[in-house]
């Protein structure tokens, strides 16, 4: 696997939402990546500073954090086309391998970020120039995930310098400049002890499926992954039976309802069900609009195992909100003078 490991630095409107651009808020003024090899060794980097066209002076919080400021951008970035263009290629290997008698291809390589901003924001600065997109769907690597369900309970996300710092990682370099935490996010894949982390992938959700029939389903890692096609509303969504299905993301087979779904005070739905070879599945869904100009939607459910623990914890807050609910319910009919 040719591993990518890149981060972006970016500017914002300086004046705050009056003078941002609605189809690009946030404009690229650093790529930094750095290119790995099987074990995770770094064998190359890549840096290049770009020159802001839409906001070319620095956001004060922005200007505080980086180590360059607009003259330096000025005199030695390029414009955005050029820095992708040579950092997609950069990306690119010599190497081929034979996937079929006498026919060979390039050795693809995999993205790998801390979080999942990076790639929404060079997919954005690329639409906006009119860029050929990247593939699709896109599979990439979230480190800062993959950490969490390492080392929180939670599988709470913290900052790299603090994941730098738990793993004892030399602070060698500054923070906040492109190529060097693109190289700390490569120094926490190195040292964190993830095993091969092939199929820990996750899912770029910039661009999604439009239909039913195009939409996403794998199986990885002991997960179930369901990207949907877009629907009319949520309601609608929430209607469909195939959506609202909860399979064994071990086995793939149907599962018994335990927990019908429910929605949570920060709007993500759960359901549980269970396999009764593998044990409860729990089912969350989150709904991302499918356009900023109407109602449609689309789904990104994902299913895992849980503990008997988390059973418990899910059950307890599907009652909780269950109660509330009926509370609610009764008080209006009594309002309202009903029995």
């Amino acid at each position: 696997m040719n591993i990518i490991v890149f981060d972006l630095e970016w500017n914002q409107s300086p004046i705050g939402q009056a003078g941002e651009h609605p189809r690009m808020p946030f404009e690229i003024i650093e790529i930094g990546a750095v290119k790995l090899d099987e074990h995770y060794h770094i064998i190359d980097e890549f840096r290049r500073l770009i020159r802001p066209k839409l906001y070319p002076t620095l956001h004060k919080y922005i200007r505080n954090i980086l180590n360059y400021d607009e003259k330096e951008l000025k005199k030695t970035g390029v414009d955005f086309k050029k820095a992708c263009t040579d950092f997609l290629r950069w990306c690119e290997t010599d190497e081929s391998i034979e996937v079929h008698e006498g026919v060979t291809v390039k050795v693809p390589y995999s993205f790998c970020t801390w979080g999942p901003s990076d790639l929404s924001y060079l997919q954005t600065n690329m639409d906006f120039y009119h860029m050929e997109k990247l593939p699709f769907p896109l599979r990439f690597y979230d480190i800062q995930q993959i950490y969490a369900d390492k080392y929180s309970k939670e599988k709470t996300i913290c900052k790299l310098e603090k994941a730098v710092e738990h793993l004892k990682i030399e602070k060698s370099r500054p923070f906040h400049a492109a190529v060097n935490d693109a190289y700390y996010t490569a120094m926490v894949l190195q040292k964190g002890h993830f095993g091969n982390i092939e199929e820990k992938f996750t899912f770029d959700i910039y661009r999604h499926p439009k239909s039913q029939e195009d939409s996403i389903t794998e199986f990885h890692n002991k997960v179930l992954d369901h990207i949907s096609g877009e629907f009319d509303s949520r309601s609608d969504a929430m209607e469909d039976p195939d959506l609202l299905t909860v399979k064994c993301s071990r086995c793939g087979g149907k599962t018994s309802r335990k927990i019908d779904w429910f929605q949570n005070t920060s709007g993500v739905e759960y359901a549980v069900g269970r396999c009764f070879r593998h044990g409860n599945m729990l089912a969350s869904m989150r709904f991302k609009p499918a356009s900023d100009s109407s109602n449609r939607v689309f789904a990104i459910k994902k299913i895992v195992p849980i503990s008997k623990t988390r059973y418990k914890e899910v059950k307890s807050k599907h009652d909780q909100i269950e109660a509330k609910q009926r509370e609610k319910y009764m008080n209006y009919r009594k309002k309202k003078g009903l029995k």
